[in-house]
């Protein structure tokens, strides 16, 4: 196996076409791979296709969505069943761009791989893999990778993460790509129109059960259309007039009930994570201060994260920070640097 053979995930985008011609441009034995893992994959796979022979380089098509389904899918369903809000850009790349993939790379004699993914990996003067943020901030992808560990980051390679996303278009209309002007795709892949709770119920064959609005003394405010249409500071949609403005405040998936209550009380100092995973060190020892961001359009706010009984760590923000939600991945940093993250619970 060559460490200078790297297969590149090709999605028919934009990004991960240019990160394939950049690594064919610096002398690397390229090759792309599209994983179909939802719908029928057919136009990314020909755009794809497309842009490898342009380059005269290899192309490889893996049919994932079963592999999708049991890991990303499932989990999708069951958070938001159970009341949690999550992240399936997390799941997906841990367990198939960083996981299925990078075994079919392996098994076809490609060392690494490559997504188009901006953010930057380097490595320390002790040998450690280190991940930054991307020179575009405003397309910075590093909140989404924290969970790689030391040997995915050794075997991967984001060849983006110095260039904004202009110079990546531009990169690809100057080598007639044809998706050089393609959007970038906003929407969750498996739901395009954004209705989730449509979604779970057919591919979980689950019925969201109704049941009462509460306030936060437990007083009965009116009826809901069942959890799972409901997230944490919601304002719009709930269906019921109070007078003055409510914002979903907690689920109780046991009792089945939705609290409402004013703004303020969505803010929280104190945020605990589970699962996980740091970067420049194995374990946090002791207290550290960062900055932490709760969702992917959050700003990161200072911090100090500390270890607690149980594996589990704290964040004690500066100041109040508006709705973190349970299954959301609250990511560290000093800086650049991408100190590590885990799960809000």
């Amino acid at each position: 196996m060559s460490a200078n053979k790297v297969m590149v995930g090709l999605s028919g985008g934009v990004d991960s076409s240019v990160s394939a011609y950049l690594l064919m441009k610096s002398g690397f034995e390229t090759a792309g791979v599209t994983l179909t893992l939802c719908g029928d994959g057919e136009k990314n796979s020909a755009d794809a296709l497309s842009v490898c022979k342009r380059m005269g380089i290899s192309h490889y098509s893996f049919d994932l969505r079963e592999d999708f389904k049991n890991y990303v899918i499932a989990d999708f369903n069951d958070k938001y069943i159970s009341g949690k809000t999550p992240n399936p850009c997390l799941c997906c790349n841990k367990h198939i761009k960083f996981g299925k993939m990078a075994e079919i790379a392996e098994s076809l004699g490609y060392d690494k791989i490559a997504t188009g993914h901006y953010a930057v990996i380097k490595r320390d003067v002790s040998g450690r893999f280190l991940l930054y943020r991307a020179k575009d901030i405003s397309k910075d992808q590093s909140y989404v990778l924290y969970m790689l560990n030391q040997t995915q980051l050794s075997r991967t390679l984001f060849p983006l993460g110095e260039y904004t996303k202009s110079e990546v278009r531009e990169i690809a209309r100057k080598n007639g790509f044809v998706n050089a002007d393609r959007a970038d795709s906003q929407d969750i892949c498996f739901v395009p129109d954004g209705d989730y709770a449509a979604f779970i119920g057919k591919s979980a064959n689950y019925r969201p059960i109704p049941g009462d609005y509460v306030d936060t003394d437990g007083n009965l405010l009116g009826r809901h259309k069942g959890i799972i249409h409901y997230t944490l500071g919601q304002r719009k949609g709930l269906g019921i007039a109070l007078g003055k403005p409510a914002f979903v405040i907690d689920k109780n998936p046991e009792t089945n009930k939705v609290v409402l209550g004013d703004e303020e009380r969505l803010f929280k100092t104190e945020v605990t994570v589970c699962d996980t995973n740091f970067i420049p060190f194995d374990t946090l020892n002791g207290e550290m201060r960062v900055t932490a961001k709760l969702r992917y359009r959050h700003t990161d706010q200072p911090a100090t994260i500390l270890p607690i009984p149980g594996g589990d760590v704290k964040i004690i923000f500066d100041e109040p920070q508006r709705a973190p939600s349970p299954g959301q991945a609250a990511v560290f940093y000093s800086g650049d640097l991408v100190v590590g993250g885990g799960t809000i619970v």
